[in-house]
């Protein structure tokens, strides 16, 4: 337990979601760190690569507490693959008795790829297609999230993909090209997620693609939502 209260910085703690793992409620726990730096990021403090605002040891005892209420835990971030001591976080977790869930970018692979067996779902955000993703994540990383999905939809597990668009980020045709590769690579869940920005006191959310746009994207997977 001390290593991975020592190894995964916890930058916030959310004991109950309805939203974090489709048709589960669950407990989000975030990691403090994050590689990337995506303009629209609602979670910007959480990107310092810091010691965490939460001991790991109070996390736990919160689950514990509350693990009959629960459907399962959520690691999101930050990018929790960031973190060595993600491993024994997911370890410490299972050991209360609850399923595991993970949200990621994809950009460590080799740390995706280790805890996988852990996992009992994945969701995988991919920010861009290959033309846009450095210009949208900040990070050169377009390589290191293609071979996460190849890792995530050979492994049999339950995954979902996500990519948060507006036309202004790039082009509705780029979104309909990232969905045909993402397609290709096996996924069947594919969310996407209108941007949602701050206007005064207030949030805002794009608007949706066209019903031309959507009408094609509905057809790509067995499982499309619209968020």
């Amino acid at each position: 337990m001390r290593t991975a209260a020592a190894d995964f910085p916890v930058g916030g703690f959310q004991p109950f979601s309805a939203s974090d793992w489709p048709d589960r409620l669950t407990a989000v726990v975030f990691a403090q760190g994050c590689a990337l730096a995506c303009g629209y990021c609602h979670n910007p403090h959480l990107i310092p690569i810091a010691q965490g605002t939460i001991g790991f040891d109070k996390v736990l005892a919160s689950l514990g507490a509350r693990r009959h209420l629960l459907d399962g835990v959520v690691f999101s971030g930050g990018e929790p693959c960031l973190q060595r001591g993600l491993p024994h976080a997911i370890d410490a977790v299972r050991s209360l008795g609850l399923p595991t869930g993970l949200h990621t970018s994809g950009a460590f692979p080799a740390m995706l790829a280790r805890v996988l067996p852990q996992l009992d779902w994945i969701g995988l955000d991919v920010k861009a297609g290959a033309g846009d993703y450095a210009a949208v994540a900040g990070v050169a990383a377009w390589r290191q999230s293609m071979r996460s999905l190849e890792i995530v939809a050979a492994s049999g597990r339950d995954f979902e993909v996500r990519t948060t668009w507006r036309e202004e980020l790039f082009k509705s045709s780029a979104l309909l090209e990232l969905a045909r590769t993402i397609a290709g690579c096996g996924a069947k869940a594919f969310a996407l997620q209108r941007l949602r920005v701050r206007s005064g006191n207030r949030w805002v959310t794009s608007p949706a693609p066209d019903e031309t746009v959507l009408r094609e994207l509905r057809g790509m997977f067995p499982h499309f939502s619209l968020r």
